[in-house]
């Protein structure tokens, strides 16, 4: 794929004596959530993190914005940020004391202005002088989705980004990503809930076992399938239904 601004072809990861990834082949466009939807264990967080140039592939390939993630991984981690599973604060911070602290670290200008304008665009200022570890678990994302915007990264890797969190939380957190996406940026969305996937992602590729099995919007995934009539009434398939039928696994996984 020509535009593509991140592109694996062929990509290995073992540790130890397991396989987690068995030639992983992925292209993801420009300015669009792309999620990986896959249960624990498929290999969702490897690819991440070799893709952030955290560990190295054992074989294949692997670029970001054209940079190869292995012969030049300070040019990939400048267009890049990463957000983890868990929020990366410092509990004994403000939200604005952790906000500015990443900004001297990442070396911006005017951190102070930055960190101010951030606060603002997530719909935190009125708890900005809140130590951080007082935040709900919304609030945490946020500002740890924030923080990871300074320094306008290309593309935001989001690893499992609603883990944990209640329904409220995770719903802020999905207007959040709608809003990344909105402003042009790309993000890879790993994710083990299937309505986070359907939410959220313009297309979806399902990791099952170290390998993609399809990719997809969720309109062609459920072209794979022939519709299911119910007294005449066609039943539109539920990306879980889908998910299940790729991988073979059964109700109640």
């Amino acid at each position: 794929m020509a535009n593509s601004v991140i592109s694996l072809k062929n990509l290995e990861k073992s540790f130890k004596d397991q396989k987690v990834l068995r030639g992983v082949d992925m292209e993801i466009r420009p300015g669009e959530i792309f999620a990986l939807l896959g249960s624990n264990g498929a290999g969702k967080t490897t690819v991440i993190n070799i893709l952030s140039t955290l560990i190295k592939p054992d074989g294949g390939k692997a670029s970001v914005c054209g940079y190869d993630v292995q012969r030049q991984p300070d040019r990939v981690r400048e267009t890049i940020s990463l957000t983890g599973q868990f929020a990366a604060l410092d509990g004994m911070l403000t939200g604005r004391e952790n906000m500015i602290m990443i900004a001297k670290l990442r070396g911006v200008s005017n951190p102070f202005k930055v960190a101010d304008n951030l606060l603002v665009r997530f719909r935190l200022s009125d708890v900005a002088n809140r130590r951080a570890d007082k935040y709900s678990g919304g609030m945490k994302r946020r500002l740890d989705i924030a923080m990871s915007l300074i320094g306008t990264p290309e593309i935001i890797f989001l690893d499992e980004p609603t883990t944990g969190l209640d329904p409220e939380a995770r719903i802020e957190v999905w207007n959040t990503i709608k809003e990344l996406a909105g402003g042009g940026i790309t993000i890879l969305l790993t994710t083990q809930y299937l309505e986070e996937a359907e939410q959220l992602a313009d297309r979806i590729a399902i990791l099952h076992r170290g390998k993609i099995l399809k990719v997809g919007t969720l309109t062609e995934l459920k072209k794979v399938f022939a519709p299911q009539k119910v007294e005449y009434i066609e039943k539109q398939l539920t990306l879980e239904e889908i998910f299940l039928s790729i991988t073979g696994k059964k109700e109640g996984m």
